[in-house]
Parts: structure tokens; C-alpha cells; sequence
């Protein structure tokens, strides 16, 4: 992910302010931490004394390679830490963040290092809250109210989740998952260019079923697809998700629609894009599928299957295309040789604003890699970009999808 959209100035990380709060998930906030950076963030730390009971301040200064703030005063390189970390910071992350500090945070209340930043943030940069506690400190109403003052305010909020808790109880309070806090961070920092938007993305693979056993599949993941989603999702944009089978997990904010064949993916895809303002067809869906799919298990022994009568599927980006109007549609092109040639023929015949063409025989862009090398090809030319992380390259995508909308 580049500085450009995490929408930071040029020439700079994005800046990401971690208050950790005394709760016994504040290792947890390591772990985000780690993830803000590996994201491309410069991430710096106040915590509460409570909070040092269970992580020590060594640990997180070893982690951001920075000075940890846990006191107004003798902090070094700042005479005043708690306005310079506001003033300095993108965004500000809380996690765990305990009642005691929601509570502080919701009545101004600014009796230490960490709840006096963050009181000075206001009108300085966005706030995230990641709630960790036990189910009835979540549920009281003073809990909720002090909840409900903050969300008024502007400040988001991800999690609580349900779950079994640290105390064994069993409920609502739980820390919300490192990777769905850390998406959340990052959409307080991307710019909201596509919001507004209402974006169709199509993933994954289809099963074409020969019989209630076995199908004809190919090797996709999904993992573009729902990069996609995630990324148009962070920007701003109201997100659909039709997805064939895959494992991954629904990116935060996006609504999923799970299919299995590519009949089913069709009509979803045309059900969803009546309301859609731009569609990507990412998917690597089943050009054939058995014309007459046995109703029970096929036995070699007696049934034994030298051939397999295949039909076309139907064609989901040409009947998006053929649909859309002034509407925008990017499609695909999975390849192994004449790259170029394939996806501007391919753009011409189904009438696509843009085509993302990528050589799944090279191992940076084929089926499963966390890498892609992709050409986009439009009516105005080619371009070629390089290999790069999937994040990247949805961005990259979302840019051109932004200037055609």
C-alpha cells in the first residue's frame, strides 16, 4: 500500500498514534502495532500505567523503534508529548481500550499521559477505539451510554466481538480480530475517493459439478477478487462481493454473496449490478460445465466416464457490459502467452471500460500468489505496472475505476 493511498503527503509515512490501555489484551495491541507497519505506517505509543502491568514499555519502544509516552513530563525530544503526538499523528489507534478509558474519553477527562493525547486529538486527526473487556462491564449502560456519546462524536469504533473471555465468561466484550482493527485503521487513513460508490466485485473460482461428488474447477483463490473489496471498501465505497468457493475471510465492511456454479455467479452478478454504479469482474469462472450432471456419484466400476459432454457457461462480463450504460465495468484477463494481444482483443469484444491483464504462468502473478504483474489496457493505451503486493495492485485498479466513475 503506497503513501499516495493511505492519503499522507508526499515524501512521508502515514502516521498511526497507538494507545494501549490496561486490559489483558494489550499484547494483542504488539500485534497491531506490527500490522499498522507492515501496511506502511510509522506508528508511535502512549500507554497507561495499568497497561504496563501486562506489556512493559521496552517492548513497544523496541517495536516502533520510537520513545514510548507514558508521562507528561521528562518525555524525550518533547517537552509536551501529548499535544506533539497529537499534532504528529494521521490516526489514533486504542487498543485495548478498557471502560475505565472510554469513560475518560467520553467526559474529557485527561488525568494521564494517554487520555490527555488523546483529548488533544480532537480536531488533529481521527480516533479508533478497539473496546476489550468482560461482557457485563461492555453491556452496563453506563458502558453504552459513554459508547454511543463517543460514535456521536466521530469516533469509530471495531468490535467488540462475542466469544469466551479472558475470565471465562462467555459473551460480547471480546477484542476485536488484529486484522479487522488494523483494516479499520487503515480506512481512517485512506482517501475516500469512491465513497458514494456502489461497487460489484466478483471472486474466486466456480465448481462445475460432474456429479454430487466431483467438479470441474480451475486453480483461483480469490485472493485478487477480495483484495479488491477490501481496498474499495477501505476508500469508501459500498461494497458487494460475490464470491465462488474460497476460504478467505470477508473483507470488513463488504456485504458477500457466496456461489458455487457459474450459473449461480451469472445470476448474481446481474442481480446485484441493477443496483451498482461499477462492476469488476475478477473472477475465473468456468468457460464449460457438464451438460448433464449426474443426480448421484458416478461408480468407475460400472458408470465409467471416457468423456464429458461440456456446454459453454454464460458470459458474465459480456452481459454486464451489454447492460451497463454509462455505467463502468472492468474485467479480467488470466493468461499464458500473447498477454497484450488477448486482453485488447478481449476488451474490443466485450466492451469493457478496462481490462487487467495478467500472466498466470509467471509465478509473481499466478493463481495464489500475494504478488501480481498486471497491464492495464483501455481504449487510451497500455500500462504496465510492476510486480507489486495485491493491496497495490487493487489500489492501482481502484485509481483508474475512480477516474472513470
Amino acid at each position: 500500500m503506497s503513501e499516495k493511498d493511505l492519503g499522507t503527503e508526499a515524501g512521508r509515512r502515514p502516521r498511526v498514534l497507538l494507545a494501549v490501555c490496561g486490559g489483558i489484551a494489550a499484547y494483542k495491541a504488539c500485534e497491531v502495532l506490527r500490522g499498522l507497519q507492515k501496511a506502511g505506517c510509522e506508528v508511535r505509543v502512549t500507554m497507561t500505567a495499568d497497561a504496563e502491568k501486562f506489556v512493559g514499555a521496552a517492548t513497544f519502544e523496541a517495536l516502533s523503534g520510537a520513545p514510548v509516552a507514558t508521562s507528561l513530563y521528562g518525555h524525550p525530544g518533547s517537552a509536551i508529548p501529548h499535544i506533539d503526538l497529537a499534532e504528529w499523528a494521521d490516526a489514533a489507534v486504542v487498543v485495548p481500550a478498557t471502560a475505565n478509558v472510554m469513560a475518560k474519553m467520553a467526559c474529557g477527562i485527561a488525568d494521564d499521559c494517554l487520555t490527555t493525547t488523546l483529548l488533544a486529538c480532537w480536531g488533529c486527526c481521527p480516533v479508533l477505539v478497539g473496546p476489550g473487556m468482560n461482557v457485563h462491564m461492555w453491556q452496563n449502560p453506563a458502558t453504552q451510554a459513554n459508547v454511543a456519546a463517543l460514535r456521536e462524536r466521530g469516533v469509530r469504533f471495531a468490535g467488540p466481538d462475542s466469544g469466551r473471555l479472558a475470565c471465562g465468561d462467555v459473551g460480547e466484550g471480546k477484542l476485536a480480530p488484529v486484522d479487522q482493527i488494523v483494516a479499520a485503521a487503515l480506512a481512517l487513513l485512506a482517501p475516500h475517493d469512491l465513497a458514494g460508490l456502489r461497487v460489484l466485485v466478483n471472486a474466486g473460482p466456480t465448481h462445475e459439478a460432474i456429479d454430487p461428488v466431483r467438479y470441474i474447477a480451475n486453480r483461483s483463490t480469490g485472493k485478487m477478487g477480495f483484495a479488491l473489496a477490501e481496498a474499495a471498501a477501505r476508500r469508501g465505497a459500498e461494497v458487494t462481493l460475490v464470491s465462488g468457493p474460497c476460504a478467505l475471510a470477508t473483507p470488513a465492511g463488504v456485504s458477500r454473496v457466496d456461489v458455487e456454479s457459474a450459473a449461480q455467479m451469472h445470476d448474481a452478478m446481474v442481480a446485484a449490478f441493477e443496483d451498482a454504479d461499477a462492476a469488476i469482474c475478477s473472477a475465473a469462472v468456468a468457460d464449460y460445465t457438464p451438460a448433464a450432471p449426474a443426480d448421484h456419484k458416478l461408480k468407475k466400476s460400472a458408470e465409467h466416464l471416457d468423456a464429458i459432454a461440456l456446454v459453454e457457461t454464460a458470459d458474465i462480463l459480456a452481459d454486464l457490459c451489454a447492460r451497463k450504460g454509462e455505467r463502468v465495468v472492468v474485467g479480467f484477463a488470466a493468461e499464458t502467452n500473447d498477454l497484450l494481444a488477448h486482453a485488447s482483443e478481449k476488451l474490443a469484444r466485450k466492451g469493457a471500460d478496462l481490462i487487467v491483464a495478467n500472466d498466470v504462468s509467471r509465478p509473481e502473478s499466478t493463481f495464489g500468489a500475494d504478488t501480481n504483474r498486471v497491464a492495464l489496457v483501455s481504449a487510451g493505451g497500455v500500462e504496465q505496472l510492476e510486480t507489486l503486493p495485491l493491496a497495490d495492485v487493487a489500489d492501482a485498479i481502484l485509481d483508474r475505476l475512480a477516474a472513470l466513475c
